[in-house]
């Protein structure tokens, strides 16, 4: 099986990111006015082989690190960050299997082939209206009840802000277990050949958001979902571990999606750089590129990002050479990455006036991706929440 998923994965072409960075960002502005999902997009990353980057090398995969995904999503941030968020899912989902073999044996071999045969997302559906992110605790109100008959598991929940819902070929649903002595929490691996079309399961198109208009984060409804009884992941009492979030993910979060989001401001100061030549006021009679108060903002800008890249792609290196420290200060490079980008989006709105708010430019949809940085988990106050008390038990 490994050979033969070697022979029909896309091989992985990092030489093409920015080919297909191009291709993004030519419709990216389309898929935002539209808030229609960027199929064609996914296309492009799965066929230069960057969606199954991180497939370890035992399941004939590339075996990608940390430091390969944060490039990756930089320069997918800067041209789409719909299509870089839905690849970073993905990507994590790989990475995950590659060290916890969470996934059992022949679901993600399932998964394998289907990435073999074109693009094949994944996402983990955990947020729900009541219980908001799983993150801040609590258990999920989605359910799993066993039918006696088959064995199989009924899956019966909401679920809200499932990114790439409408795109995706597997689900992994959070859950908790209905008719146990003790009920256990874990994952239920839906797939879906054709996603909206599994018996129970359909997507509610409610996503109306500021930013990432593209990803489609709608919600997902289950009732009565059939899940074979062994596609399950991480199924355990809630009470003998912490349910929320496996830690390896989180670092592979914290800077991964850090670095989508500095991508989305590269793009930002782009093209900041490129309306600061071609301005010309006739008051003035040469580019404001030429204006010394316009060079400094521009190289604040530039301190903040090129710091904060530096930071994050360091940080990813350091991981992949197994540096537990890199891991634990992946938290404060989220906060001091995502705040870099939002702080350079924003600067350079403020520099650049009306036309940065004009829909006909694409700073002002940097502007409302960028904003998006901040909801992902864990959030700033958790963060410094987390620091801050590690530091002072260190006194």
């Amino acid at each position: 099986m490994n050979q033969h998923i070697a022979q029909t994965l896309p091989p992985l072409a990092l030489d093409r990111l920015p080919e297909v960075a191009a291709k993004l960002a030519e419709r990216a502005e389309q898929h935002d006015r539209e808030g229609s999902f960027p199929h064609e997009g996914v296309g492009h990353v799965h066929e230069a082989g960057l969606l199954t980057a991180t497939v370890a090398a035992e399941y004939g995969g590339p075996g990608g690190g940390l430091a390969t995904v944060v490039e990756i999503l930089r320069v997918l941030g800067s041209a789409d960050p719909s299509v870089a968020l839905v690849t970073a899912m993905t990507l994590f989902t790989h990475a995950t299997q590659a060290t916890t073999k969470a996934w059992p044996g022949r679901h993600y071999r399932r998964l394998l082939e289907d990435s073999a045969a074109g693009p094949a997302l994944v996402n983990a559906l955990r947020v729900e209206p009541e219980l908001g992110t799983p993150s801040r605790g609590g258990l999920p109100a989605t359910t799993a009840r066993r039918d006696p008959e088959t064995g199989d598991w009924l899956l019966t929940g909401h679920k809200i802000f499932s990114t790439g819902a409408v795109g995706l070929r597997w689900l992994s649903v959070w859950a908790r277990t209905e008719d146990e002595e003790r009920p256990r929490v874990g994952a239920f691996l839906v797939r879906a050949e054709q996603p909206g079309e599994v018996p129970g399961l359909r997507i509610e198109p409610t996503w109306d958001h500021l930013g990432l208009r593209a990803s489609r984060s709608d919600d997902t409804i289950l009732e009565d979902v059939r899940v074979p009884g062994d596609a399950t992941s991480g199924l355990v009492d809630p009470s003998s571990t912490d349910p929320r979030r496996d830690p390896g993910l989180l670092v592979w979060n914290n800077l991964g999606l850090t670095a989508l989001y500095l991508g989305v401001a590269q793009a930002a100061r782009n093209w900041l750089i490129t309306f600061l030549h071609e301005r010309t006021p006739s008051a003035l009679g040469k580019p404001l590129a030429t204006v010394p108060r316009f060079q400094a903002e521009v190289g604040e800008i530039e301190a903040r990002l090129v710091t904060a890249v530096d930071l994050v792609s360091a940080l990813a290196l350091r991981f992949d050479a197994g540096d537990p420290e890199a891991a634990e200060h992946s938290r404060a490079a989220k906060l001091i990455g995502t705040r870099a980008a939002i702080d350079a989006v924003q600067r350079a709105v403020a520099l650049v006036g009306n036309n940065a708010l004009t829909r006909r430019n694409p700073l002002e949809r940097h502007l409302r991706d960028v904003l998006c940085s901040r909801v992902h988990t864990p959030q700033d106050d958790s963060i410094l929440a987390v620091l801050g008390t590690a530091a002072l038990a260190r006194y």
